[in-house]
């Protein structure tokens, strides 16, 4: 169990270095991630109904 205890200390001491982002930096970059997501989800869903009406035509 020592060997437990050390490792939580040393995480810890860790988290303590650790140089957390402001709240307005964690609100504009998720606002980013979710306009980059939006934008990727158009853009694969635009591509997908393309492909597939190309497709279409093909087959017909």
């Amino acid at each position: 169990m020592p060997n437990i205890f050390g490792f939580l200390n040393e995480v810890k001491e860790e988290l303590k270095k650790v140089t957390w982002p402001t709240r307005e930096q964690t609100v504009r970059y998720t606002i980013l991630v979710v306009i980059v997501a939006v934008a990727v989800g158009l853009f694969l869903g635009g591509l997908d109904y393309i492909l597939t009406a190309v497709t279409a035509l093909l087959l017909k």
